[in-house]
């Protein structure tokens, strides 16, 4: 059952999802050992979103075929003020990015390019700046010793030689008028690239891509407005309604923003088409904060059950982060969930309080909770199936 607002993990190791002909795509089984580590808190967005991308690598490599992931990521503890997708913007933005650098080819070598690129320009803009700045003081001297002191009776018989250097003082200001002109010009160059963080606007990508695929045409439209400088080139933006992409033939990746249950249909059909075109070019689908199962839409009955078994099943949970009011859960491909609480004593301001092979559901975390702080006692042994059962119970009567 589903025990989150947008969480639905499995726990079998090598789960299975069906294509389109009916035939089986699975995940070989995890690395020995590795699956019983505890996994740790990230220490910023930045951090999430770069583990994240690497879990969804390691799947891929530790499959050695496509692979079917997923990537939750909530930390609005509950917060309604905001959308799935608004606040999820900054997270996917840097997963994405994150995501292209550990999987696309070219794309480290295009980011190591832009880094070379930007140090060269702050060493070129500096001595630019040292230049125009040396003949700024170089033309103020210059000016201060230009005085007038009107003719004088035998000037005259000197007036082809004044002329002269006249002229070829004239000649010297257009030329250095000319050189901080350029100067100057290539200042405002280096600037744009360095705002750019080295990389080349007119640059055109010609490898693998990313394409993220967004709910509707609307957020997709805002994507390539605001994200286009945020992300690397090899990353293309498309809707889940509307008019669909007609080559799709460099797609390596696909990301799924956020959808939700009224594009599960839009999304199936995607993910089945691109998987059949691409075959084993397509290394992995990759759905953000998926929703794709909602009781006014879809329902919990035969329709979600079979949504279920065909998409979402088949999904492996790749990466999971949700902050609780007293602190986090979290979980990175292959290790054990790790549930965390404040604790301004311990190093970097949290402590782990549990750790284990499953994904707890809303009620477990807080007995753990409470357990951990003297609240609730641990519960028997042998009473496990009741307090299953009971959940169970909670859960329904909740809906």
């Amino acid at each position: 059952s589903e025990n989150h607002p947008f969480v639905v993990v499995i726990d079998t190791v090598s789960p299975t999802a069906l294509r389109r002909d009916g035939s089986a795509l699975r995940l070989s089984a995890l690395p020995p050992g590795i699956q019983n580590q505890p996994t740790e808190l990230p220490d910023s967005l930045t951090d999430a979103a770069a583990i994240a991308a690497n879990a969804c690598e390691q799947l891929y490599a530790n499959s050695g075929t496509t692979v079917r992931c997923r990537v939750d990521f909530d930390t609005s503890i509950g917060d309604e003020t905001y959308t799935t997708l608004k606040s999820s913007t900054d997270f996917t933005q840097q997963f994405v990015s994150s995501l292209c650098l550990a999987s696309i080819e070219g794309v480290m070598e295009w980011k190591q390019n832009g880094v070379m690129k930007l140090i060269q320009a702050k060493t070129e803009l500096t001595e630019v700046r040292e230049k125009l700045q040396q003949m700024g003081s170089n033309g103020d001297d210059d000016d201060d010793d230009d005085v007038d002191f009107g003719e004088y009776p035998g000037d005259a018989a000197s007036t082809p030689t004044t002329a002269a250097a006249d002229e070829t003082e004239a000649k010297d200001d257009d030329t250095a008028s000319e050189e901080a002109n350029r100067l100057s010009a290539r200042e405002a160059e280096l600037l744009q690239l360095v705002a750019n963080d080295g990389a080349d606007p007119s640059f055109r990508w010609t490898g693998p891509t990313l394409r993220i695929y967004f709910p509707d045409e609307g957020s997709a439209a805002l994507a390539r407005r605001d994200w286009q400088s945020q992300v690397p080139p090899c990353v293309e933006f498309a809707s889940c309604g509307g008019v669909q992409v007609s080559d799709n033939s460099g797609d390596a990746i696909i990301v799924f923003y956020c959808p939700r249950a009224s594009e599960a249909e839009f999304v199936e059909e995607i993910l089945y088409d691109i998987e059949a075109k691409r075959g084993e070019g397509l290394k992995m689908s990759v759905m953000v904060n998926p929703l794709l199962v909602d009781m006014g839409v879809t329902g919990f009955g035969m329709a979600g059950r079979r949504l279920r078994e065909r998409l979402i099943d088949g999904l492996a949970p790749a990466y999971y982060l949700r902050t609780l009011p007293w602190g986090a859960l979290t979980r990175v491909w292959p290790q054990l969930f790790t549930v965390w609480q404040e604790d301004e004593v311990a190093e970097g301001g949290y402590r782990m309080i549990k750790a284990m092979d499953r994904l707890p559901s809303n009620p477990e975390v807080e007995d753990i909770y409470d357990i951990e702080n003297g609240d609730m006692n641990a519960p028997q042994e042998g009473m496990g199936f009741l307090n299953a059962l009971g959940d169970f119970v909670n859960g329904m009567t909740k809906l």
